[in-house]
């Protein structure tokens, strides 16, 4: 049996074709089939859910995937909820979102706050008994994050505060921090005088700046000022290299379980 992911790409966005060509090599390294359908943009809702429900119904196909964003005469909420809860290995059909939060252990958890627990605890940092601070409340990263990271479970056990664009002196909160997860989609915006000595730091974001000096005129930064940040954090993550990896690494951990349990 070879576990089977499909990702489906709409429309032209530079930024999901990387993502795409990057979770495309990754099945092929790990000897998973790999099937990606590049649909024009402009695809009919109709028509990408006709897509879905092909791919629903082949049993070569344990995970399906639609990469996000889609073109805007398609409701991101219908495609979710179109892919069959048991092949969502991105982890945002509401019965999975529900599962990860009540933590039952048979949904699958989205992959990029999967990839930050196993991140922290294959570097020796156990979240239980700490205060971990997530800036960021998308229901990406932020709020599975937070709902991870409360369970009574290994990577569990935190106390957790989530900050926002609402929140006041968010630096202050940021400060209190034995475990800093940002994820806000600012370039740098956390800064060393927001960060408590020795605290552990994850950087989620990847924002493009322009930049000069580089090859292609632009580079990619994270949502932390990783050079002034890592002369105060005991650890940290850098962008590129650090979660992005281990996202891809846990959708494929996720289509495997899909195809472990349709095989079971």
């Amino acid at each position: 049996m070879r576990p089977g992911l499909a990702v489906i790409l709409v429309g032209d966005d530079p930024a999901s074709h990387v993502y795409v060509r990057m979770k495309g090599r990754a099945c092929e390294e790990a000897g998973m089939h790999s099937v990606t359908m590049r649909l024009d943009a402009a695809t009919s809702q109709e028509e990408l859910l006709a897509q879905i429900d092909v791919l629903n119904a082949d049993p070569l196909i344990h995970g399906i995937l639609v990469q996000m964003p889609v073109p805007k005469q398609i409701d991101a909420d219908a495609v979710v909820r179109r892919i069959r809860p048991e092949k969502d290995v991105d982890g945002f059909h509401p019965i999975n979102v529900g599962k990860v939060f009540i933590g039952e252990r048979d949904g699958f958890s989205p992959a990029t706050p999967a990839g930050v627990l196993q991140l922290l605890l294959r570097s020796s940092v156990d979240p239980a008994g700490k205060h971990c601070v997530i800036l960021g409340r998308s229901n990406i990263v932020g709020k599975p994050m937070a709902s991870l990271l409360v369970q009574n479970a290994p990577g569990g056990n935190a106390t957790v505060t989530v900050c926002h664009s609402r929140t006041p002196d968010l630096a202050a909160h940021a400060k209190r921090a034995d475990i800093l997860i940002v994820a806000i989609g600012r370039p740098k915006m956390v800064t060393a005088d927001m960060v408590k000595p020795g605290a552990v730091v994850i950087d989620v974001g990847v924002n493009r700046v322009d930049d000069p000096n580089a090859k292609k005129g632009y580079s990619l930064v994270g949502d932390v000022d990783f050079a002034g940040v890592s002369k105060v954090a005991s650890k940290i993550s850098p962008v590129p290299g650090g979660v992005g990896p281990m996202t891809i690494a846990m959708l494929l951990s996720n289509t495997l379980r899909a195809a472990e349990r349709m095989h079971a």
